[in-house]
């Protein structure tokens, strides 16, 4: 339930062409959210496809970093949040996603 709500917010984000340029994946406890950017208009799944930047972190602390409820770089630190791969990508993913 709460991996198609995180999804669902997502692509809300994101609308049809976020600038991303990039692939990106949400993987989490329920599952994953795979984030299609380089395709216009941008594509959001639960496939678990290879992504030039992995974001692993828990389906309810993923929904509080979208919501602001959750500093990114506390997460990091503390664990709650993970990332492997482009470090670019997870730089433009926070932009994309900052403030929303």
């Amino acid at each position: 339930m709460s991996l198609q709500i995180l999804t669902d917010r997502i692509k809300d984000i994101l609308g049809t062409d976020s600038g991303l340029g990039a692939t990106a994946k949400f993987k989490t406890e329920e599952g994953s959210v795979f984030v299609d950017g380089k395709t216009v208009p941008n594509s959001v799944s639960n496939e678990d496809a290879e992504a030039d930047c992995t974001f692993e972190v828990s389906t309810k602390n993923a929904l509080k970093l979208l919501d602001g409820d959750l500093n990114a770089m506390m997460a990091l630190m503390t664990g709650k949040l993970k990332i492997d791969g482009d470090m670019g990508v997870a730089m433009k993913i926070a932009e994309t996603f900052g403030g929303k």
